[in-house]
């Protein structure tokens, strides 16, 4: 599992490969991601916006941002926790992504919440360093 800490609010996300709905003989590779938010401050905040920037291991870069989560806003109140999962599929067998969540707290002021890097790699997938 991948952790950040922004503004007393906690980011996990464990990602894991989706074979069932990967096809490399086609260059596609499918992974999901489970992201949990926890809210260890003391105020409410609600997710505004996300921000990803993904890159496959060959460098090419995709950007998507906009509105919440999976159709949601959600609101967490001090102690809660929100649970969600997605998915992103790749041409290649392995990339990295990392991102952000716009927040607005109860008082009206807003903040980026780091979504930190994670590995997307196929499983059995070799590395050479040089």
């Amino acid at each position: 599992m991948y952790r950040a800490l922004t503004h007393d609010i906690e980011v996990t996300v464990e990602p894991y490969y989706l074979e069932e709905q990967s096809d490399p003989d086609d260059s596609r590779y499918v992974w999901g991601y489970r992201i949990i938010i926890a809210n260890h401050s003391d105020v409410a905040v609600r997710l505004m916006t996300r921000y990803w920037h993904i890159t496959d291991e060959n460098g090419q870069v995709d950007e998507v941002s906009g509105p919440g989560v999976i159709g949601e806003q959600p609101l967490l109140n001090p102690g809660d926790t929100y649970e969600y999962s997605s998915g992103c599929p790749l041409d290649t067998p392995s990339g990295v992504m990392f991102g952000h969540y716009s927040m607005e707290a109860e008082g009206g002021e807003t903040f980026n919440v780091a979504i930190p890097a994670f590995s997307l790699d196929s499983p059995g997938l070799v590395r050479t360093l040089n």
